[in-house]
């Protein structure tokens, strides 16, 4: 897998329901981009859904998507047996991989974490996006160990900043080349962490479209051409990437603005931004000509 994979948003009704309509056109919105993949994961505040609804999310995006791109699938979990279960129940669905990150929970060893990842692997078979973390963060070096371990434990996440020192370090430890590198963050360091060996980014949906072309010119070998056209972009990745809470809210609004949802509510609790936010990411959508 390689590419541009979007987090999906999760669009709530006024009765904090999902609105799968809505879901269905986000899918369609990330495949008109031109996008390798698509996502369920902390964006699309996978930790505030009942495990009915994780469920049904990931049955209706897998048909949605109907095959045309990668589906890959959140299953972290606070127990192995938990992840176990969520990642076979993923596989069952159509996950074409999943993403898992440590526990957060109790400060737990990394010989634990070692057994959570392996002991996950061994019971399923598709590949496992590796997710380092701020809260949890998994270290090269461990990372590497990971994926000579289990051949399912292909990809890593990198999304602990500085993210670019953790890229340099994998390439100097990675004989095998594994685990593939993806960036995260938002993927506002696409460029300069697509330069030291990362394959793809995992940004939200609201504007997929920039991310495929940067990263397609830079596959074409254009890279002075790719960083000039990302560059002027980044003020707004920064603005929608502010972190989780508010980061629920400014994709849908984003994707509200432009026809794709009917709302842009974030489950609660959530951060909600203010008015002056709201202007804010206004002038750039006009000024970028959105």
């Amino acid at each position: 897998m390689k590419g541009v994979f979007p987090i999906l948003s999760t669009p709530f009704d006024s009765k904090d329901n999902i609105i799968y309509e809505d879901i269905h056109a986000e899918v369609e919105y990330a495949i008109e981009s031109g996008v390798n993949g698509v996502a369920i994961a902390l964006a699309s505040e996978v930790y505030k859904l009942t495990d009915q609804e994780r469920n049904e999310f990931l049955k209706k995006v897998v048909e949605f998507a109907d095959k045309r791109i990668k589906v890959c699938m959140n299953t972290t979990a606070e127990s192995t047996k938990l992840c176990i279960e969520y990642s076979k129940k993923a596989e069952e669905l159509g996950a074409d991989a999943v993403m898992i990150a440590p526990p957060s929970f109790g400060g737990v060893d990394s010989s634990e974490i070692k057994k959570y990842f392996i002991k996950t692997a061994d019971k399923i078979n598709i590949p496992i996006f590796m997710q380092d973390v701020f809260d949890t963060p998994i270290s090269p070096e461990m990372a590497v160990e990971l994926s000579k371990s289990n051949e399912n434990l292909k990809y890593l996440k990198v999304e602990v900043a500085p993210t670019l020192p953790r890229f340099n370090k994998l390439k100097e430890i990675s004989n095998d080349g594994f685990p593939i590198p993806f960036g995260g963050m938002g993927g506002i360091f696409m460029i300069e962490e697509m330069r030291r060996g990362s394959v793809g980014t995992m940004p939200v949906c609201a504007f997929p479209k920039i991310f495929v072309k940067a990263y397609n010119l830079w596959v074409e070998g254009k890279h002075h051409k790719a960083e000039e056209y990302f560059h002027k972009y980044v003020p707004l990745i920064r603005t929608l990437g502010q972190g989780l809470g508010i980061w629920n809210w400014l994709p849908k609004y984003i994707l509200k603005k432009k026809g794709i949802f009917s709302n842009s509510i974030a489950r609660e609790p959530s951060l909600k931004p203010d008015n002056e936010q709201i202007y804010e990411l206004d002038r750039m959508f006009d000024r970028l000509d959105l």
